[in-house]
C-alpha cells in the first residue's frame, strides 16, 4: 500500500500550513519521533486527526476505542510488553479473523508476527494512539491492578485480617500483601499521571486519596475504610517514620523506583478527627525544567531576568504564593549560572532537586542549621553565588543583604502577591529602605495558569462585560509584544473537556511573570517612602509587564483560557 506521506496529506487535508509541516520536519530530524506524533506535541493536530487522515488515505477502518467494549481473552494474546512496543491491540475475534487495532497500519512485519503468533489472519483498523495506549493501561496497567487489589481487600472478613503489622512490614514483592501493591499503585498512578502530591484523606466512614494535578485536586480512589491503619503503616514505613506515634505529625522522605526512574516524595503525616491524614509530595527530577526559555516568560521579561542574574553581585528575589513555580525558578537560574569557575552554594528546607556542581545544604531548624545560620557559615566557603530557600526574619534578610554587598550574588525567595509589595514585606521585617535600594537588582513575581488541552480547545468570543473584566484595552493590548494580533478581532481558546485531559479541558502548566528592575527612578521612589501603588505605576511605566498581562498574553496566543486568567490573576492590577 503505498501512500502519500502523513505531513503532506495532513496538509493537503487543510489541518496544517506548508510552513508548519517545514517546523514539524525540522523538530523530527531533531528528536527521531515520528512526525505525527511531533505535530501533536506541537500541538498543530490532534491525534484523532491524525488517524482519521491514515484511514481515509489508506482506506483503512477508523475506530474509536472510547465506545469500544473489549474482551480481556482477545486482548491478552498479545502480551503488554508487545502491545505497547508496537502500539497494537487485539480487539476482535470472529473465526479464524482477528481485528486489531493499530497506529501505523502499514507495519506489516507486525502484522505478519500476530498471525504467526496468533494463527489467525489479521484485520488491521486505524485508533488513536492516546486512546489506544489508555486502553493498554485499562486491561494491563494500574486499573486492572487496582480492581484486583480492591477486590482482594474486599473480601477481608475482619480488620484483623487487613491491619497484620508483621505482613506489612514483612512483604516486599509485587505478589506480597494486597497493601503494598496498593501503596505502590496510589504512588506510581500518581507518578505517571504527573501529579504533584497525593492525599490519604480518612473520614468517619471512609477513606479517600486524591491527587493534585495542573494545580487541583481530584478524588483518584476511595479504598475499603478498613484498610486505613495498614496503609499509613506502610507509608510510615516506607518513610522511616514512627508507625507507633500517631498523635503527632511527622515528616519523612520515601525514594521509589517507578517506571526505570527513581522518584523522590516529601511525606507528611497529620493526626486529624478520624485518624492520619498523609500528604506526598512528588519530586521528579526527570520532570525538572532548567531552560529559563521553556518556563513561560514573555521575551522583554526574559530579557530583564537574565540581565538580573548576569550581574556580579546583588539580591535576585523570586515571589510569588506556595505552589507558583518558584523553587524551579531559581533552580533554572542556577543551572544557566553553573559555569565552571564559580563556586554556588545553596541553603534549602527541604532540597527539593540535586543539581550536579552545585553544594546544597539542608537547613534543620530542630537542630539549630537555620539559613540565617547556614549563610554565615557560606560566607566562610569563598561562594560566589549563594541561594537561600526564603527570608522569613530580620536576620535572614540581613545576612543576605550582607553578603550581596560584600561581592556575592544572592538568590531567594518571598511570600508576597506581586513584585512591588515585596518592598513593603522588607521594610515591615525591619529592613531599612536604603539596604534595599543599595542591594536589591530585581524582583519577580510569579503564579501557574493551566494550559488549555489541545486535543478537545474550541474558540469562544467574549462579551464586552467579560473583555472588561479581564482589562483588555487598546493600550493593554499593544503592551502585549503581539504584533500579529488584530486588536478588533481578538480569538480566546477554552477546553470542552476530553478523555486525554480527564474532562478537565486543561494539561499541564506554564508560568506567568512580572519582572521589577531597581532603576534609579524606582530606588528614589523607595527612598521618599513611595507607596506600593506609586511603586506599581512606575515599574510599569518603565515596561514591567504585569502578572495579569503576562496572562493576557499567554490567553490571546492560545496557550490559556480567560477563565484561567481571571481565576489566577483575580487580586491583579
Amino acid at each position: 500500500m503505498a501512500r502519500t506521506p502523513i505531513g503532506e496529506a495532513l496538509a493537503t487535508a487543510g489541518l496544517i500550513s506548508d510552513e508548519q509541516l517545514k517546523q514539524a520536519l525540522a523538530r523530527q530530524n531533531q528528536t527521531g519521533k515520528r512526525l505525527g506524533q511531533v505535530l501533536t506535541d506541537m500541538g498543530l493536530v490532534t491525534d484523532r486527526d491524525v488517524a482519521e487522515v491514515l484511514s481515509r488515505q489508506l482506506k483503512v477502518p477508523f475506530i474509536d476505542l472510547k465506545g469500544f467494549i473489549l474482551d480481556e481473552k482477545v486482548v491478552k494474546l498479545v502480551t503488554e510488553d508487545f502491545a505497547r512496543r508496537y502500539r497494537v491491540l487485539p480487539i476482535n475475534r470472529v473465526g479464524d479473523r482477528l481485528t486489531v487495532a493499530m497506529v501505523d497500519p502499514l507495519n506489516v512485519v507486525v502484522q505478519d508476527d500476530l498471525q504467526l503468533r496468533t494463527g489467525r489472519s489479521i484485520r488491521p483498523v486505524v485508533v488513536c494512539e492516546a486512546d489506544l495506549m489508555r486502553a493498554i493501561d485499562e486491561v494491563y496497567g494500574d486499573h486492572a491492578g487496582l480492581r484486583k487489589i480492591t477486590d482482594e481487600l474486599a473480601q477481608k472478613e475482619d480488620d484483623e485480617a487487613v491491619v497484620d503489622m508483621q505482613e506489612v512490614q514483612d512483604a516486599q514483592d509485587h505478589d506480597a500483601a494486597p497493601i503494598i501493591r496498593l501503596v505502590n499503585m496510589i504512588i506510581a498512578r500518581a507518578v505517571e499521571s504527573g501529579a504533584s502530591d497525593i492525599h490519604i484523606e480518612p473520614y468517619e466512614k471512609a477513606l479517600r486519596v486524591r491527587y493534585r494535578r495542573d494545580g487541583m485536586l481530584s478524588t483518584e480512589m476511595e479504598p475499603p475504610k478498613r484498610a486505613q491503619l495498614a496503609i499509613m503503616s506502610r507509608i510510615k514505613i516506607l518513610g522511616q517514620l514512627d508507625i507507633a506515634e500517631k498523635r503527632m505529625p511527622q515528616d519523612g522522605r520515601i525514594k521509589m523506583r517507578v517506571k526505570h526512574k527513581v522518584i523522590d516524595l516529601r511525606l507528611s503525616t497529620l493526626p486529624t478527627a478520624h485518624g492520619e491524614k498523609a500528604v506526598m509530595r512528588i519530586l521528579d527530577q526527570s520532570g525538572l525544567k532548567v531552560d529559563l526559555g521553556e518556563l513561560g516568560f514573555e521575551p522583554s521579561t526574559l530579557a530583564r531576568f537574565r540581565e538580573g542574574i548576569a550581574q556580579p553581585y546583588g539580591i535576585i528575589l523570586v515571589t510569588g504564593p506556595t505552589g507558583s513555580g518558584k523553587t524551579t525558578t531559581l533552580y533554572s537560574a542556577l543551572a544557566a549560572l553553573n559555569q565552571g569557575h564559580v563556586n554556588i552554594m545553596t541553603a534549602e528546607d527541604p532540597i527539593e532537586y540535586q543539581l550536579h556542581g552545585i553544594n546544597q545544604v539542608h537547613c534543620r531548624q530542630d537542630i539549630g542549621l537555620t539559613f540565617a545560620h547556614a549563610l554565615k557559615s557560606f560566607l566562610r566557603q569563598d561562594p560566589d553565588i549563594i541561594m537561600v530557600g526564603e527570608i522569613r526574619d530580620y536576620e535572614t534578610a540581613e545576612i543576605a543583604i550582607k553578603a550581596s554587598m560584600t561581592g556575592h550574588l544572592v538568590l531567594s525567595t518571598l511570600h508576597t502577591n506581586d513584585a512591588p509589595s515585596t518592598i513593603g514585606r522588607l521594610t515591615d521585617m525591619g529592613v531599612e529602605p536604603f539596604m534595599i535600594t543599595s542591594s536589591v537588582l530585581i524582583i519577580q513575581a510569579q503564579r501557574l495558569v493551566r494550559k488549555v488541552c489541545v486535543e478537545c480547545r474550541r474558540e469562544v468570543r467574549l462579551t464586552p462585560t467579560r473583555l472588561d473584566e479581564l482589562g483588555i484595552t487598546p493600550p493593554v493590548v499593544h503592551r502585549l509584544e503581539l504584533p500579529q494580533l488584530d486588536a478588533n478581532n481578538l480569538k480566546f481558546f477554552e477546553g470542552a473537556g476530553c478523555e486525554r485531559c480527564e474532562g478537565n479541558g486543561y494539561r499541564g502548566r506554564i508560568g506567568v511573570y512580572e519582572v521589577l528592575r531597581m532603576s534609579e527612578t524606582m530606588r528614589q521612589c523607595i527612598m521618599k517612602g513611595g507607596s506600593t501603588t506609586d511603586m506599581f505605576r512606575l515599574a510599569r511605566a518603565e515596561g514591567m509587564l504585569t502578572l495579569r498581562e503576562s496572562a493576557l498574553r499567554k490567553a490571546l496566543e492560545g496557550v490559556t483560557s480567560p477563565a484561567e486568567v481571571l481565576r489566577v490573576t483575580a487580586t491583579d492590577r
